[in-house]
């Protein structure tokens, strides 16, 4: 039955995914407000993902309104269509992920600004994207950490992410996420959070095993303002980790 259920949503995730993008690479030849027709799909498709994969949603605190910078721990891939479904943002990704067949052009093209980590010339090049975005009226979203982790502790945040919000004194907004699955089956951190050495593939075939699984998203109460990016790390890090629960 698990095998079933997984092989129907993964066909249902193909095709939502693949349509949703077809539909926007079509109709953006004809729509003048290009920006808003990709957040329109963009959200779409995380409302599809949420269906599909039958993720609720538990939202803590206030939702930042755009424009905003909003940093967050990083569990899994399901952290992105989680948070777009609250809140109406891009996302900052590794430059790994750009080089992805079809999906890499897919997440390029829905807004995503991607960093080279192992150059920090590229630093300064992603933070003016950002101001630039925030300055076209979108919210920004960032996972400091650099990598999804199994969710008993929050990594130290790379301070170089927040850079440029130092620089020019940007207020920067928090959120905490974590995942809850129903007793007598897989935990949240095996079958959710992903950071084994499963493929993408692999993990989200697990993941569509799953009857349901609840995702739990707290918003802290006020933006953080510091010059010294290494003491807005840590701030952000001591706020982020007062209302994060571990994953079990």
């Amino acid at each position: 039955m698990k095998n079933i259920r997984a092989a129907l949503r993964y066909a249902l995730f193909v095709i939502s995914t693949l349509g949703l993008y077809s539909f926007w690479f079509i109709v953006n030849f004809f729509i003048s407000n290009k920006q808003l027709w990709r957040q329109i799909i963009f959200h779409k498709w995380a409302q599809s993902f949420v269906k599909i994969s039958r993720m609720k949603i538990e939202v803590i605190g206030k939702v930042p309104q755009k424009p905003f910078f909003l940093v967050s721990n990083h569990l899994s891939y399901t952290d992105v269509p989680a948070l777009r479904a609250v809140v109406e943002g891009v996302f900052v990704a590794k430059g790994e992920i750009e080089g992805w067949f079809l999906a890499g052009k897919i997440v390029r093209d829905m807004g995503t600004i991607f960093i080279n980590r192992q150059n920090r010339r590229d630093i300064p090049r992603a933070g003016s994207e950002i101001i630039k975005r925030l300055g076209e009226g979108e919210g920004v979203i960032v996972f400091p950490e650099g990598t999804s982790t199994k969710g008993e502790e929050i990594l130290p945040f790379n301070s170089s992410f927040l850079e440029f919000a130092a620089q020019t004194d940007l207020p920067v907004s928090y959120a905490s996420i974590t995942y809850k699955t129903p007793d007598g089956g897989p935990t949240a951190s095996e079958a959710v959070c992903w950071w084994d050495e499963k493929t993408f593939g692999e993990h989200l075939w697990y993941l569509f095993q799953l009857k349901e699984y609840t995702a739990v998203i707290n918003f802290g109460d006020q933006p953080i303002h510091n010059e010294n990016r290494k003491a807005l790390a840590k701030e952000l890090r001591d706020k982020i980790k007062d209302g994060f629960i571990p994953v079990i």
